[in-house]
């Protein structure tokens, strides 16, 4: 299988506006690179409709998958769960709930976490709390072996059979 293809979006309304640098965008980059995968960004946008434009051009752009850092909190400014509806075409709660499972392993906010996955078109959209550690509990769960196995259901891959 080709090497996935990826982008990294960081929702952030005060590191949009350079009140400071985000800590949590560079990890996921990073662990994707390790990984082998082809990763851009992280971009760095306000919440709510500039992610939404930003999932949009991804899914344009056809990345195989796209992971968005902040904005899924209790807060007002928090919008990325219902950006990240109005471009999806089905969610994939499953993998969210892996996410917060993992991040549940070491602290109770992660059950805060809003965080959605879904598809649009054929690519993949992980919501992902803001916190280095949620980034880091990210990547446990988004395995190349998940990760290549969602992307290739996505371009109707065939089951691979344990029988």
């Amino acid at each position: 299988m080709a090497a996935i293809s990826a982008v990294v979006v960081v929702a952030s309304n005060r590191a949009a506006d350079g009140v400071y640098e985000d800590t949590s965008g560079p990890i996921l980059v990073e662990g994707f690179a390790e990984r082998g995968f082809n990763v851009a960004g992280p971009v760095v946008v306000h919440d709510g409709d500039e992610v939404e434009q930003a999932l949009r051009d991804a899914v344009d752009d056809g990345y195989d998958l796209v992971v968005t850092s902040g904005g899924t909190g209790l807060t007002s400014t928090d919008l990325t769960p219902e950006a990240t509806s109005r471009v999806v075409d089905f969610e994939v709660p499953g993998i969210a709930e892996a996410v917060r499972a993992a991040g549940l392993a070491k602290t109770p906010h992660a059950a805060l976490s809003r965080g959605i996955c879904g598809v649009a078109r054929r690519t993949l959209i992980v919501n992902v709390a803001g916190s280095t550690g949620a980034a880091k509990d990210a990547l446990t769960v988004l395995t190349v072996e998940l990760l290549e196995h969602a992307v290739s259901q996505l371009h109707d891959g065939d089951h691979e059979r344990n029988d």
